[in-house]
């Protein structure tokens, strides 16, 4: 995958602030969603991860987040969130995504992602591991 995976977002009411502006925290669901529909392209289902062989399997969660609010999003905006995959660690992800209104960046995050299992940290299954090194920029 050379280029980010990219899905649509619409901005509804419910993602906006008094001001009709929308909510940072917002922000952070659209980018959540983007890095589940990478796993998801890429063969890799959360539930069936989190429900393992033996039902305690393990689940990714953020570890560290660098986010950079640029401009606004309005209500009925289209937006599209891009997810890029930058690094790969024994338990981790790093991946940069970028919220943008046409070609507008209006939002981009730098977002550190740790598999976890039993409340600690976990090396990637070597399956896991390999769908995310074909997608590795080189």
């Amino acid at each position: 995958m050379t280029a980010p995976h990219t899905i649509p977002i619409r901005v509804y009411y419910e993602d906006t602030d008094f001001s009709g502006l929308v909510y940072h925290a917002s922000h952070l669901r659209f980018m959540e969603r983007g890095r589940t529909e990478l796993l998801r392209e890429l063969g890799i289902h959360q539930r069936a991860l989190l429900e393992g062989e033996t039902g305690a399997g393990f689940f990714f969660v953020v570890r560290a987040m660098n986010i950079d609010f640029r401009r606004p999003a309005l209500m009925d905006d289209l937006l599209t969130v891009e997810t890029r995959l930058e690094a790969i660690g024994g338990a981790s992800l790093t991946l940069a995504q970028r919220v943008l209104r046409g070609n507008e960046p209006l939002v981009s995050a730098t977002v550190t992602v740790a598999a976890v299992e039993g409340g600690r940290a976990r090396r990637l299954p070597p399956e896991v591991r390999d769908k995310f090194e074909k997608i590795l920029p080189r």
